[in-house]
């Protein structure tokens, strides 16, 4: 067994159990802060990923997320956040946990430790698609099961952990490998390696989106408006985009069904609502490419 660093001892932490708890908070806050600045150091690798993982998009290919418990979990929710946030097929990003949807709320003994099962369960890839195994010890035999498969496919695959000798680190075609240092309380790898793994799914999740035109600026421009909130923050962002009125905005989205995008190039161009979607249509979705090409037709 490779040492984990996650299961050191953390010096900082030895009198947590004695401290006030407004110390023991800012203690914790204290370890937290050197999540982001490991992350940092991973900048590039990241980058990488996420370039995969938009070309893979491009050609048809999914993303699916692999890992066992804390990890797991955490793949499942970042998956599960994409269709309702960028409107994308349900099954284009996908989490898998070891031992099945019983394991996103109660242990499962001895899953991450089942070879067979993570290869069984790397049976849904394909060429195309992306597989993502994430573990904070980089060690788990289900994980190592992807990957045998996943290479036996044909699939990319990415390694997110935080121990470099891992052998997920060693095994995967690109690690992404941010160490966090030993836990506040030893071995929970729920704490900084578990926000690591949170922010670095939300950036290959969210940048790849960005890189197939999934948002315009900064805006969610492909969200679903299914409840009140996200209704008037699609008023919000057609009128800003458009630049016209919130009443305007919402007449508009009325016409298109709610369709952002759509209301966008409509109000824009003047165009009305099946011709907006034919133009949406001709520029992949992609409303940057849209504006431009109008652009160079108006100079």
């Amino acid at each position: 067994m490779s040492e984990i660093i996650t299961e050191y001892r953390n010096e900082n932490t030895k009198d947590i159990d004695i401290l006030s708890t407004v110390e023991m908070v800012r203690k914790m806050n204290e370890e937290d802060k050197l999540v982001a600045l490991a992350i940092e150091d991973e900048s590039e690798h990241i980058a990488e990923a996420i370039d995969i993982i938009s070309r893979q998009f491009l050609k048809g290919g999914k993303l699916y997320y692999f890992g066992a418990g804390t990890s797991g979990r955490i793949g499942v929710m970042d998956a599960s956040e994409c269709h309702p946030t960028f409107s994308v097929p349900e099954d284009m990003v996908q989490g898998v946990i070891a031992g099945g949807d019983r394991a996103l709320r109660y242990s499962v003994e001895g899953a991450e430790d089942n070879l067979d099962a993570g290869k069984k369960d790397a049976e849904i890839l394909t060429p195309k698609d992306v597989a993502v195994v994430i573990s904070a010890s980089g060690n788990p035999k289900y994980l190592l099961g992807v990957l045998e498969k996943a290479d036996d496919i044909g699939a990319f695959t990415i390694a997110v952990t935080c121990n470099s000798k891992g052998k997920i680190a060693q095994d995967a075609g690109l690690t992404i490998c941010v160490e966090v240092g030993p836990e506040v309380i030893a071995g929970s790898s729920r704490l900084k390696a578990g926000t690591a793994q949170k922010m670095i799914l939300n950036m290959l999740s969210t940048g790849s989106m960005i890189k197939i035109g999934k948002t315009y600026e900064n805006f969610m421009i492909d969200l679903q408006a299914v409840n009140e909130k996200l209704k008037d923050r699609a008023i919000r962002i057609v009128a800003q985009i458009a630049e016209t009125s919130h009443s305007e905005a919402l007449a508009t989205l009325l016409k298109c069904d709610w369709e952002i995008k759509t209301a966008i190039v409509s109000i824009k161009t003047g165009f009305d609502v099946e011709k907006s979607r034919l133009e949406l249509k001709r520029h992949a979705g992609v409303l940057r490419k849209l504006f431009n090409d109008l652009e160079k037709v108006e100079k």
